[in-house]
């Protein structure tokens, strides 16, 4: 990679005191497509703490972004809790069977001992590797899958749901013994010189409307920030899908920043919770980080900085979500060079003036450097 301005640790570090940055903090959110840069299959993952930090570490020292993620598939808790999780060769895990089939059998459930369970202990060895070779100049973080998610895997989603209007009280038993396990990996996580990233798929309002998620998963979430909080950490808080109906809640979690899915829009959350969060998102993976050019993603990066670059709690450029395994390494250098030609501060009439034909979202015209900019805490 270039040789950027500022570490990753120095650009968070001034853009949370609202000093002079070189360029907008960027994440293009590197799972799985790790194993494409040191050439190994997704499979090699599988219980290997060695490699899966080896790959995220040449990742990252091949495009220069700006938080390493350790992260696989959402299962590792589930999974070592009694989840059956199908590994296949070369593409990311997906589950195959709950640890638990009926509501009787939630009392045999135990929370996780990371130190012991599952493959936990290679993510675990994984993290600390990465901290280790590159944790002076990039914040690293741990995936933790969120307690109303754990729980769908622990018993079956369309059971869980079903159980929501059913049996809410099976659906708190199950959330309370998935939020001790959370709690137990991110202690772990934060000893290992992380920070817990957190994941959510299943609380989307794709899957539970709102009142369900203020309910049954955001006083887990809730109790899981505090705990972190509690630790010195930041909470970034990802959902995928539709959001827009719960990021007030989400921020009353406690959230510090939430990342956009880009099925939602960055200027309504900038205008519902940007002075309450910072903004991370929301670049499409699969139709321009996958299957679009470089010239696409250059397109999308412009018009997501034009949308939220002046969000009063702060932005980061990300994708919407995980990136695809076989996302080209030419858009993800694509995502990077981008904010780079952006730098900092935005000149936001330069960004607005896309060429002729290639489209994009306009932002308000004489829009100016945010006052009272206030950014959330750095990962």
């Amino acid at each position: 990679m270039a040789h950027p301005a500022m570490t990753p640790l120095e650009r968070f570090a001034a853009y949370a005191r609202g000093e002079a940055i070189d360029r907008l903090p960027c994440v293009p959110i590197i799972g799985n497509t790790a194993a494409r840069v040191t050439g190994v299959k997704v499979s090699a993952f599988r219980g290997n703490g060695r490699t899966i930090a080896d790959a995220q570490i040449a990742s990252y020292r091949r495009f220069g972004y700006d938080v390493v993620r350790v992260f696989t598939d959402l299962y590792t808790l589930a999974e070592a809790m009694g989840a059956t999780v199908h590994y296949p060769e070369d593409e990311t895990a997906y589950l195959e069977a709950p640890a638990i089939t009926s509501v009787e059998e939630i009392e045999r459930l135990r929370p996780v001992n990371p130190l012991r369970d599952g493959y936990l202990p290679r993510h675990l060895e994984a993290m600390g590797r990465v901290v280790e070779a590159v944790g002076n100049e990039v914040p690293v973080t741990g995936a933790v899958t969120c307690p109303f998610t754990t729980a769908s895997f622990l018993i079956g989603t369309e059971n869980l749901v079903r159980l929501t209007i059913r049996n809410p009280e099976a659906v708190h038993q199950l959330c309370r013994v998935a939020l001790e396990s959370a709690i137990r990996y991110a202690e772990a996580i934060i000893a290992a010189g992380c920070t817990p990233s957190l994941t959510d798929p299943m609380s989307s309002s794709t899957v539970i409307g709102p009142r369900q998620f203020r309910e049954f998963s955001q006083p887990y979430l809730k109790r899981l920030i505090e705990y972190i909080h509690l630790s010195g950490k930041a909470a970034t808080l990802h959902i995928c899908g539709k959001t827009e109906k719960i990021w007030e809640a989400m921020a009353d979690a406690g959230a510090d920043c939430i990342s956009i899915d880009n099925a939602a829009s960055l200027t309504a959350a900038k205008r519902s919770v940007g002075h309450r969060v910072r903004i991370m998102g929301n670049v499409t993976p699969s139709e321009v980080m996958l299957q679009g050019t470089p010239a696409d993603v250059r397109r999308a990066v412009r018009s997501c900085v034009a949308e939220a670059w002046d969000s009063p709690r702060g932005y980061i450029v990300a994708s919407g979500c995980s990136l695809p395994t076989e996302t080209p390494f030419a858009n993800i250098q694509a995502m990077m060079d981008s904010v780079a030609e952006i730098g900092w501060p935005v000149d936001i009439q330069e960004v607005s003036l896309l060429p002729e034909g290639e489209g994009g979202r306009r932002p308000d015209e004489g829009a100016a450097v945010p006052s009272g900019f206030s950014p959330a805490p750095s990962p």
